[in-house]
């Protein structure tokens, strides 16, 4: 019962970015009480240079000891410094708000999903169309469609069929929407569209999404229906297609 009682607050810190957040305070209650201490025991001046490393340094132990992942410690070592550099910039307060606005626009709920944006190539949109189911008409989604490049590629080469892209983030999806009407683009969060409509669903995510995912394809998408994953493989499922981009990506592709 108590457990369910806080529950939120379980899920509230489990994105990282909240959790080195909560670090990142953690670490400076930390390094004050050591320079109070460190003014009651000993007459020493200590500079900001030194405050700022040992901040790093707290917040790096804490962030390791908390399992954040191996680029999290460089992201959560450099913010002190990154921060004070800004500070003595002395920019004006608009130049932050809109800035906050812009990443807002863009990254929206990034911090939750851990789906950054990350645009495939024309390369990869030719492989894809290529896995395409060649003799009859199709719906395919790509979720997290970005800027929507794939979709209108594909719409483009196959008029008989109907694609969609889903979009989470404002502003990649408002472009998207814009950029043509071959394709049609919908906003939202895709865990909430039914797959079963589909025949093919693309996703370009990461490596923390791809569970979640193959649950809601298992459930949802109809037999004889595709799953394609670029870059990133499914976690004890065995692909049944394995393609390499000219980058040397992996396409992976489930038949359901």
């Amino acid at each position: 019962m108590l457990i369910k009682r806080f529950s939120w607050i379980v899920a509230l810190i489990k994105p990282p970015a909240i959790r080195a957040l909560l670090l990142q305070g953690s670490a400076l209650i930390l390094n004050v009480a050591i320079l109070l201490l460190l003014g009651r025991t000993a007459d020493m001046g200590i500079s900001l240079i030194g405050v700022l490393l040992l901040q790093a340094t707290l917040v790096v132990l804490l962030s390791y000891w908390c399992g954040l992942a191996i680029w999290w410690l460089a992201i959560q070592f450099l913010f002190p410094f990154a921060l004070i550099g800004t500070l003595a910039l002395a920019l004006p307060p608009i130049f932050f708000f809109l800035l906050f606005l812009l990443f807002l626009g863009l990254y929206w709920s990034t911090f939750r999903t851990q789906v950054p944006y990350f645009p495939s190539t024309r390369a990869t949109w030719e492989l894809v169309a290529g896995l395409l189911p060649p003799d009859k008409p199709i719906q395919f989604i790509d979720i997290g469609c970005g800027f929507g490049g794939l979709v209108l590629h594909l719409a483009a080469r196959r008029m008989e069929s109907r694609f969609f892209g889903i979009e989470i983030a404002p502003i990649p999806w408002l472009i998207s929407s814009l950029r043509g009407q071959r394709g049609q683009f919908l906003f939202g969060d895709y865990a909430k569209r039914d797959f079963g409509q589909f025949d093919v669903v693309f996703a370009f995510l990461s490596p923390v999404a791809m569970p979640d995912l193959w649950i809601k394809a298992k459930r949802e998408m109809r037999p004889g229906s595709l799953l394609l994953s670029y870059e990133f493989a499914i976690p004890d499922a065995i692909p049944d297609i394995v393609v390499n981009d000219p980058r040397n990506v992996m396409i992976y592709g489930w038949q359901l």
